[in-house]
């Protein structure tokens, strides 16, 4: 009887180990990924003590926002340009069977995707645009890390992982390069002022001939309002003060 009872509460003791194996504790943004016998047969997403078949595997996955940071890429953009370009992405594993049986590394699949997608993305347009309707990297970055997001989520869907955001971190001319392009940068900087204020001159050359003609204070024939004009572009548009020059004898001499 006593010899029974020993078995008994051996066997009992044995089954009860065998069921506490099968006890799973599962935090918050945590996955468990359940194998029987080399098949998939689930994934356990909610947190707490979950109980399931002992034969199991199970192999825990993060399901955390995370980010990635792509190190300072060197790459040429449209133009043939060197530029340095880096990238934050945003993401996340969203199908935890195809993170952990589509690809070897999942982490290092993303890493890699990254970087392709973000050089692919930077030769296909231009660090300046020159042109009103075309995009650039400098001045466009918001659209531009849209379409960088789109192609990311592309690429890395094999992974089950889906990307939330991305942003450039850092994005300048090489060094090689940088001090001739800034000088090409102020240069057209320079032009568009000076464009700027001979629209300003000659409207202000246009209102002064028209109200002179209107108010009847001189009577100015072509050539003399041409020299008008020619003195007065001269003093709106130079870029230092003008010397006067008094005339002491008629308008014609």
């Amino acid at each position: 009887m006593t010899t029974g009872l020993l078995v008994f509460g051996a066997l009992l003791l044995l089954a009860a180990l065998v069921a506490m194996a099968g006890l799973n504790m599962v935090e918050p943004g945590e996955a468990r990924v359940v194998q029987l016998f080399g098949r998939y047969t689930g994934t356990i997403r909610d947190d707490g003590l979950r109980w399931v078949n002992p034969l199991t595997t199970r192999r825990k996955i993060s399901t955390r926002v995370r980010n990635h940071e792509t190190a300072v890429l060197k790459v040429n953009d449209a133009r043939g340009n060197p530029i340095e370009l880096a990238a934050v992405v945003v993401w996340q594993v969203e199908d935890t069977s195809q993170a952990v049986f589509a690809v070897d590394d999942f982490t290092e699949f993303v890493a890699t995707q990254t970087e392709t997608a973000v050089r692919h993305i930077a030769i296909e347009y231009p660090y300046d645009a020159y042109e009103d309707d075309e995009l650039s990297l400098r001045a466009d970055a918001e659209e531009i890390t849209e379409k960088l997001a789109e192609e990311l989520t592309d690429r890395v869907r094999a992974a089950g992982v889906r990307i939330i955001e991305s942003r450039f971190t850092h994005l300048a001319y090489a060094p090689e390069i940088a001090s001739a392009m800034l000088q090409r940068q102020q240069a057209g900087a320079v032009v568009a002022a000076r464009r700027e204020i001979v629209d300003g001159a000659v409207g202000m050359v246009e209102d002064a001939l028209a109200r002179l003609s209107r108010q009847d204070i001189v009577e100015l024939d072509e050539e003399r309002k041409a020299a008008m004009v020619g003195n007065l572009m001269v003093v709106l548009c130079g870029d230092r003060a003008p010397q006067p020059v008094l005339n002491t004898g008629s308008l014609y001499q």
